[in-house]
């Protein structure tokens, strides 16, 4: 809305639509961009103009204040041979840890986001695995200054949406993406969506082209 806003667009009417038929409406003409978590994957690429990432959702880590270990990736972890990673069993950031040569006595399964988050507090483990939204959202509630979050985990996939256009109006997509990097480089984007629990650093680690040629 604040994008089209800078763009002399002064109404934005909201239109509600089933998930399903967002780019089926978007190329019937029945609304001119969708704004609504269509994550960007080659197929859906194909099918509409995808503005620059927007929102996205990537893997974080949660540790003591200062990251006195100074983890930024899965293979931080693994090369230190002391350190211990808290993650949900079977789940994604389990499997990222250990295919990135975590061993599997260091990779400790954490049944709750609550567990997690204490078992960091009490200095049980090291940092704590969970999709950035998850992790900021555990950290708002808990309300430690003791605490910080490391996102996005360098080398986890980011999986990301973004303004998606009708194929055709690639000069409107462009124009929304000039505003877009204005924003993104002033900080305005950051404030508009990290109340939210969003990443600015996360929608900043990509571009579409890495996200639309994604295997």
């Amino acid at each position: 809305r604040e994008i089209f806003k800078k763009l002399g667009v002064a109404d934005v009417v909201a239109s509600i639509s089933e998930y399903g038929a967002m780019i089926p409406g978007l190329q019937a003409g029945r609304f001119d961009v969708v704004t609504a978590g269509l994550f960007m994957k080659p197929e859906r690429c194909a099918a509409v103009a995808y503005s620059e990432p927007v929102l996205c959702d990537a893997e974080a880590l949660l540790v003591k204040k200062g990251n006195p270990k100074g983890f930024k990736s899965y293979a931080d972890i693994a090369k230190d041979t002391s350190a211990t990673v808290g993650a949900p069993g079977g789940g994604t950031e389990e499997k990222l840890a250990l295919n990135a040569g975590v061993p599997r006595d260091r990779v400790i399964v954490v049944p709750d986001g609550q567990s997690g988050l204490k078992m960091v507090q009490d200095g049980r483990i090291d940092a704590y695995s969970l999709p950035v939204l998850s992790i900021n959202d555990l950290i708002k509630k808990a309300n430690d200054p003791n605490l910080e979050v490391i996102a996005p985990v360098q080398g986890a996939p980011v999986y990301c949406d973004g303004a998606a256009f009708k194929k055709g109006d690639e000069a409107l997509r462009d124009a929304y993406d000039v505003e877009l990097a204005k924003m993104k480089k002033s900080g305005e984007f950051a404030k508009i969506i990290e109340p939210y629990g969003f990443s600015a650093a996360a929608a900043m680690s990509t571009t579409r082209e890495k996200l639309c040629s994604a295997k």
